[in-house]
């Protein structure tokens, strides 16, 4: 064999391989080739074709859905990213090749898709970036039953390595791809497009809601270049509100709901002040991230908006639907183990959509009836049916913006409360996070390793009453190790030094190691460090007992150049 005439041999760049975060494949467009997009997605395709049906698995010749965002790699080469895009194309292709029938849903909210797939019992690629930067993009796969698990990561991995040698192995003459990791064919129309998705979605909300009104409430809805945006209009006018749409952008504008700055907020603020001074009062500004799986909700008090933390709306939506068992992060606002959630929230999961879901499953195993989950970025998922005025609303277990919407619209109303006295009524913890973009996410890693234990089994340290205690993931005390112990009470003196008295921190009571540093402070304050999953970016995570606490832990934390996470950088650097 001739190995200098193959496709691996004739690229004319040094591919970067495309891996998993915290939920789905994401990387930075420069980097995203339609061949490293193709080979990832064949074998995930691949993959799930050897999975029985009833664990998810798709059949060769059935039907497989896909749709994609607004960004314009979605679906076409972008000239300012090396010419790279067109995943949507290349996801499609990939479909066809692995035998069977693609049907493209269009630009379609990440939810959507899923819906109607796992309601015609198909597997489905959405391709989106979600709400990271501009000049990032991804995909994300669905089995027939659900959202990839961690369970599946392993495996699939050892299918792209086959994959990957075989398509590199390939002649060049015989390839689909170019020397650029492009198709030869260039630009390629993707498919007509197919509504059906879309009208099912919007359906899905008008039937079980329906009989109840939103009549009375005024709402403006931030389009931006968010994909639903005209399909949360369209479902908030269906179900009688009066709604004005405004900010519409056709460039891609990345909304991060877990990092709403003060820019952000001020720009939503000016948006409620125009359209209040042409349409008169306003009740909230809606909107979504860019797949529209995440909400943002932001009430209106005496004109001034305010915005309402994901995991708080998730508590809201979750006593509204009477559920009788709650999943989320570690990551989520501590007011959920304070209120009437308490009792009925499963031990706390790692951060990202697929341990959520994964203790959904094991909710409904326990024989849990009404099982829903959130994140602290917003996303609402359902594991099992639910039931409201006699109305069933399907499990839908991937992350959805237009549910969490809604529900927390009708409390307000069935309540006759404004959104700022309906959040009142939670248990009064406050949460703020924010993040440092181009950080990479091996040195967060870094960080989080200094201030871990060395011993894997320990999920969580306590400290109080001269007493050490580690625990692990199932609250089983590991006592007797006095290594272990001293290591823990070095880790909570050397924190000390970085969150201090003079910042009004108190001492450290507690940290849990479920999904990066989080730090549990004797003055009711949290902080938690994690890397992003997804982007180079390192997050940060406070509660306290009032908002302006819960920001200025932020502002300690990402201050330049001598933030508390800059210093820890330094540290580990």
């Amino acid at each position: 064999m001739n190995t200098s005439n193959t496709l691996r041999c004739k690229l004319s760049y040094e591919p970067q391989e495309l891996k998993f975060g915290t939920s789905g494949r994401r990387g930075e467009v420069i980097h995203l080739t339609q061949l490293e997009v193709y080979l990832n997605a064949l074998a995930e395709l691949e993959y799930l074709q050897l999975l029985p049906l009833g664990d998810g698995g798709i059949a060769k010749g059935d039907e497989f859905f896909f749709g994609y965002d607004l960004r314009p790699s979605s679906s076409r080469y972008v000239a300012e990213q090396q010419g790279r895009g067109g995943l949507a194309q290349t996801i499609e292709q990939a479909i066809r090749d692995a035998g069977m029938k693609p049907v493209n849903l269009g630009q379609i909210p990440t939810p959507a898709l899923a819906l109607h797939a796992f309601t015609h019992g198909k597997g489905s690629i959405m391709v989106t970036g979600s709400h990271i930067p501009f000049d990032r993009n991804g995909y994300k796969t669905n089995t027939s039953r659900g959202e990839l698990l961690k369970k599946h990561e392993l495996p699939i991995h050892g299918k792209v390595l086959e994959v990957r040698q075989r398509l590199y192995g390939q002649s060049f003459e015989a390839s689909l791809f170019d020397e650029n990791g492009l198709f030869k064919a260039g630009h390629r129309d993707l498919m007509q497009a197919d509504n059906a998705g879309a009208e099912a979605y919007m359906r899905r909300y008008a039937d079980f809601f329906g009989g109840a009104s939103l009549e009375g409430m005024r709402l403006v809805v931030y389009q931006h270049s968010a994909v639903g945006r005209d399909m949360v209009v369209e479902i908030l006018r269906r179900l009688g509100a009066e709604v004005f749409a405004v900010g519409r952008s056709e460039t891609f504008v990345p909304i991060d709901t877990e990092n709403m700055d003060e820019e952000q907020l001020a720009a939503i603020q000016r948006l409620h002040d125009e359209a209040s001074a042409r349409q008169g009062r306003i009740d909230a500004v809606i909107s979504t991230d860019g797949d529209s799986d995440r909400p943002m909700i932001l009430g209106v008090e005496a004109g001034k908006v305010h915005f309402f933390g994901g995991d708080l709306v998730g508590m809201v939506t979750a006593e509204y639907l009477a559920a009788d068992a709650v999943v989320v992060p570690i990551s989520c606002n501590d007011a959920i183990d304070l209120g009437p959630l308490k009792d009925i929230t499963a031990p706390k999961t790692k951060i990202g959509s697929p341990f959520v879901v994964a203790g959904m499953e094991q909710a409904i195993a326990l024989g849990r009836q009404a099982v829903c989950g959130f994140e602290a970025n917003g996303g609402f998922m359902t594991g099992s049916p639910l039931f409201r005025n006699g109305n069933c609303l399907s499990p839908l277990p991937t992350r959805d913006a237009m549910l969490p919407i809604l529900a927390v619209l009708y409390a307000a109303k069935e309540k006759g409360l404004s959104l700022g006295q309906l959040f009142g009524l939670l248990p009064q913890r406050h949460s703020q996070s924010a993040l440092l973009k181009e950080f990479p996410r091996s040195r967060g890693q870094q960080i989080v390793d200094r201030f871990s234990p060395s011993d894997a089994r320990v999920a969580e340290v306590q400290y109080g009453n001269g007493k050490t205690i580690p625990f692990d993931e199932n609250r089983t005390s590991l006592l007797g190790d006095e290594a272990a112990i001293r290591h823990a009470e070095a880790i909570a003196e050397e924190l000390a030094g970085f969150f201090t008295p003079a910042m009004g921190f108190g001492r450290i009571i507690r940290i849990n190691y479920v999904d990066g540093v989080r730090i549990y402070f004797e003055n009711g304050d949290v902080a938690h460090i994690r890397p992003s999953g997804n982007a180079d970016e390192l997050r940060i995570y406070a509660v306290a007992d009032s908002q302006d606490r819960a920001e200025s832990i932020v502002k300690f934390a990402i201050g330049e150049p001598k933030g508390i996470l800059r210093s820890m950088e330094n540290l580990v650097m």
